[in-house]
């Protein structure tokens, strides 16, 4: 009798996992894969003259010879805190002379692997990884005390460990996690999502979901909401999916991995349980603006109340270009312009690392400091620059 049950056992249990995964999609669809990344050109203190910033701006470099910089966050009296994933330190710059360069370089934080995202809050420099935050009580002169581990059970990162974290307006701190995979239905619900911390109790919830790679998250300063540039999945054709700005809300789920931007279904994904994929993304929320596929967002910050004459409620994105796509895009700061809290537009804000199928810079991380000054970390060449405005 135990072997006649044993097969019908195997049914059941073949039967739920299929159910559970939903039904494969009804019609074939072709995967494109482009690996294309363009030449690499070693920095040289010329070629800032081929970086080109809007009229009435001025970029130079501030500093040079960092290795891998990423995220970049204000520090006192016009300095500059700098994470490096790859060293697993973060660095202090200070001092700067009477042009943008900084003078004086700290090491204040170091033996913290993979530590990419940073913010501040209540005297306390807040960092994280692909498990943990940590936070250091700040001196006086902007160096670091010992770090307090606050959270270590952040979920696996996998193809997207790079977490980034910012405390909103209503003071809650809000971490950004990517999907394990290019294109994973993720069982973990806070993976592929905002995940919001209450900073009393350092309990979390999850806020929204179906966000692939949102990196680069902020708040509009007039109208308080959040807003977040999300990565666009690979292998699905040179032009799509494209990368889009999100209003991020509560509750709102934005269709990943099953439709990407103003909701455009996944042809080549599996069907959602009890429903189809169209059913499913007509619940989801649909993006506000689009760019091209494969840019690869990072950094994302609005301009408060620094914003020079006319750019008050715009933001800064950094587009990390592309490695997969033919024609390759990205490699630029734009402008992301916004009237009555809505995004209207973009233009680039600093451009020229690319040209001729080679690249001197790949962006990062955006700082704008109270005086207006914008910092842009290059994690390819290890340069930071400084735009600002010259009228």
């Amino acid at each position: 009798m135990r072997r006649k049950l044993y097969p019908l056992f195997w049914c059941f249990l073949a039967g739920t996992a299929f159910a559970q995964r939903g039904y494969p999609p009804a019609e074939q669809t072709m995967a494109e894969h482009v690996t294309n990344y363009p030449q690499h050109i070693e920095f040289a203190p010329s070629m800032v003259s081929k970086l080109k910033v809007p009229q009435g701006w001025k970029v130079e470099v501030a500093a040079t010879g960092l290795g891998k910089p990423r995220l970049l966050y204000p520090a006192a009296n016009g300095g500059l805190y700098v994470t490096r994933r790859d060293a697993g330190d973060v660095l202090l710059l200070r001092n700067p002379g009477a042009g943008s360069k900084f003078a004086d370089l700290i090491t204040v934080v170091s033996d913290f692997p993979g530590v990419h995202g940073i913010t501040e809050k209540d005297g306390y420099l807040y960092l994280c990884n692909n498990n943990e935050v940590r936070r250091c009580k700040i001196n006086a002169d902007a160096t670091l005390g010992e770090p307090e581990k606050i959270i270590t059970d952040l979920p696996s990162g996998g193809q997207h460990p790079n977490r980034s974290m910012d405390f909103g307006p209503d003071g809650m701190l809000y971490i950004s996690v990517g999907s394990l995979c290019n294109d994973c239905k993720e069982a973990d619900p806070e993976v592929a999502a905002m995940l919001q911390v209450d900073p009393k109790t350092w309990s979390r919830t999850l806020f929204a979901s179906g966000l692939r790679n949102t990196i680069g998250f902020d708040w509009h300063p007039t109208t308080k909401e959040m807003w977040g540039l999300d990565n666009g999945a690979d292998a699905k054709g040179e032009e799509w999916p494209p990368e889009e700005l999100n209003k991020i809300v509560m509750g709102g789920n934005y269709g990943f991995p099953y439709a990407y931007g103003k909701q455009v279904v996944d042809k080549s994904r599996e069907e959602p349980v009890g429903a189809t994929k169209e059913e499913y993304v007509k619940k989801t929320m649909g993006s506000s603006l689009e760019f091209p596929a494969h840019s690869a967002p990072i950094a994302f910050k609005f301009f408060g109340n620094q914003a020079p004459q006319g750019w008050s409620g715009d933001a800064l994105v950094a587009w990390h270009g592309s490695w997969n796509r033919k024609n390759p895009d990205g490699f630029k700061v734009q402008r992301i312009k916004f009237s009555n809290g809505k995004p209207m537009g973009s233009e680039d804000f600093l451009s020229g690392f690319y040209a001729d199928r080679a690249r001197f810079g790949r962006p990062a991380g955006l700082a704008i400091l109270p005086d207006g000054k914008v910092y842009v970390s290059d994690d390819a060449n290890g340069v930071i620059y400084c735009i600002y405005k010259t009228k």
